[in-house]
């Protein structure tokens, strides 16, 4: 039951650690979605409440959703302000530096063989992601990616582009095989009238070998 995975709620909002492999939206294909079980989530309210940002697919991590529309107007300006602190932890194939920004605009691309996905391009949408290394072993970097702007797969794109190491489990644009090491780790937003929304989701159990760090 998504309602087990609350992390946060009050009369404005509510935060889930979203699980790894569950889409956000429906799929044109069919199958299991948090939009096919958003009553799960009402927790009480008539009106189901309504996501304000996506993690894609199998992306795990924080996910915040308004409960009625006048706080979906504050949140929405939040985001769209710049205002949202959104925190990653990815494990990525490669070895980096301590710490760094990636700015590297990003535009899409479709074919009929590969259908779309995103990639560099100067004359793209601006996109910029701080990173700092957490740790370092075997080849392999944890890496906490703070993302500035909000365009689609951008920490995935950036560390492959930007780092020059890919997502370990991403099967687009990093290394496929075993799930996609990429969790929504920390989720800040600033409220006008009460204190800001911040909340932790724990790694997943697949981050088991990095949670020491």
């Amino acid at each position: 039951m998504l309602e087990d995975r609350i992390l946060f709620i009050d009369a404005e909002a509510i935060v889930i650690d979203k699980p790894a492999g569950l889409p956000v939206d429906s799929p044109r294909a069919g199958g299991d979605s948090i939009a096919r079980r958003i009553d799960e989530l009402k927790c009480g309210f008539k009106r189901p409440p309504v996501p304000m940002h996506r993690l894609d697919q199998d992306t795990s991590g924080c996910l915040l959703f308004a409960r009625h529309p006048s706080a979906r107007a504050v949140f929405q300006q939040a985001f769209e302000g710049g205002a949202v602190e959104k925190y990653y932890v990815a494990l990525v194939a490669g070895e980096v530096g301590e710490e760094g920004v990636i700015d590297l605009p990003l535009g899409k691309v479709s074919s009929a063989e590969a259908g779309w996905r995103m990639r560099g391009d100067p004359a793209g949408k601006p996109a910029v992601t701080n990173w700092r290394r957490l740790a370092m072993r075997d080849g392999k970097s944890l890496v906490e990616f703070r993302p500035r702007t909000g365009r689609t797969h951008q920490i995935r794109i950036h560390a492959r582009e930007g780092l020059g190491a890919g997502i370990v489990g991403d099967r687009v644009y990093g290394v496929p095989g075993g799930p996609m090491m990429l969790h929504a780790v920390r989720l800040v937003v600033p409220r006008p009238k009460k204190a800001p929304i911040d909340v932790t989701a724990p790694l997943p159990e697949y981050f088991v070998d990095w949670a020491d760090v």
